[in-house]
């Protein structure tokens, strides 16, 4: 088939692109590097069957494909904090282009939406029924309130137009090729303890948390796209649950570093707890997390460690 991946250059867009091309698909990847990086595309571009286009998703764009994978957006709370008005805006704007053109040349598209729209949950672990409990003013509503309407275009386009849809609720995936710098809590916690700084860990450390491994997670999206049990929502995620503070001792000892723990201030309508039910996913995709933790983290470590080498060396180079 041909495939259009939309923000193809972040963590997930890129591993993403690689499993399509393995199954012998042409790919077509978009992106703008707003947060994702070259160096991501470095295995997909060495495939004759992928084409990359540098592209704000914000301004419409063309094509002929038969599935869309929506990906595009920052996804990490520092970045999307950034410039939250951009946030809402590619949200919006980029899922209504993705949309307008699946819509003019009879694509399926695919919305990879996030856990963000639980908000600071009430109820655990969370169903695809729960509606949230989000604070549509505050500083993170950008990124929860801008998947929420990209939610809700997504399926009034195939209420109204007819439109093939999916839409999933990725949540907190990890893997190589994560933002050392992006302010995400594993990248953070695996850059300080291979540095040998303290561990920051927000408020008690004891708010939870459940982590995917991104080759789990690609799955789920390209079950979920291929399946004609369900548009949506999905949960997509790992059920398995850990504290902050216990994933920063984990870290610490698979790292053999020296780092302590440091306390700082709970961000705003940081979330409590964060579990999903994946029941859904389970009975209509076949779908569940392989990769234990320990397993996906010592991958991860082992990417970082060679990033931080390559750094290295290129900055010896340039001296």
């Amino acid at each position: 088939m041909k495939i259009l991946v939309t923000g193809a250059a972040g963590f997930l867009g890129s591993h993403l692109c690689d499993r399509l091309l393995a199954e012998g698909h042409e790919v077509t990847g978009i992106d703008n590097f707003l947060t994702g990086h070259a160096r991501n595309l470095e295995t997909a571009l060495q495939d004759p069957a992928f084409s990359f286009v540098e592209h704000d998703v914000m301004a419409p764009f063309d094509g002929l494909h038969d599935q869309i994978y929506h990906l595009a957006s920052p996804a990490s709370p520092p970045l999307y904090q950034l410039d939250p008005i951009r946030t809402a805006k590619i949200n919006f704007l980029g899922t209504l282009n993705a949309l307008e053109l699946a819509r003019r040349t009879g694509a399926r598209m695919l919305l990879a939406s996030t856990s963000e729209t639980y908000g600071d949950p009430e109820i655990h672990p969370q169903p695809e029924t729960y509606n949230g409990n989000v604070n549509h003013t505050g500083p993170r509503a950008c990124y929860d309130e801008g998947k929420r309407i990209a939610e809700t275009l997504t399926f009034d386009f195939n209420r109204h137009h007819g439109v093939d849809v999916r839409v999933v609720r990725i949540f907190n995936t990890y893997g190589p090729r994560m933002n050392a710098e992006d302010g995400r809590v594993i990248s953070s916690f695996i850059s300080q303890a291979l540095c040998g700084q303290d561990i920051t860990v927000f408020g008690t450390g004891m708010q939870t948390r459940s982590f995917c491994y991104y080759d789990d997670l690609v799955d789920g999206l390209c079950r979920m796209m291929n399946t004609k049990e369900t548009l949506g929502p999905v949960n997509l995620g790992n059920p398995e649950e850990i504290t902050v503070l216990e994933l920063a001792r984990t870290i610490i000892d698979m790292t053999a570093s020296l780092s302590g723990i440091a306390s700082a201030a709970l961000p705003q309508d940081d979330p409590k707890q964060r579990r999903p039910d994946i029941t859904r996913a389970r009975m209509l995709l076949g779908w569940e997390p392989t990769v234990p933790l320990r397993t996906g983290l010592a991958r991860t470590i082992d990417h970082h460690v060679r990033l931080a080498g390559q750094n290295r060396q290129a900055a010896g180079h340039g001296a």
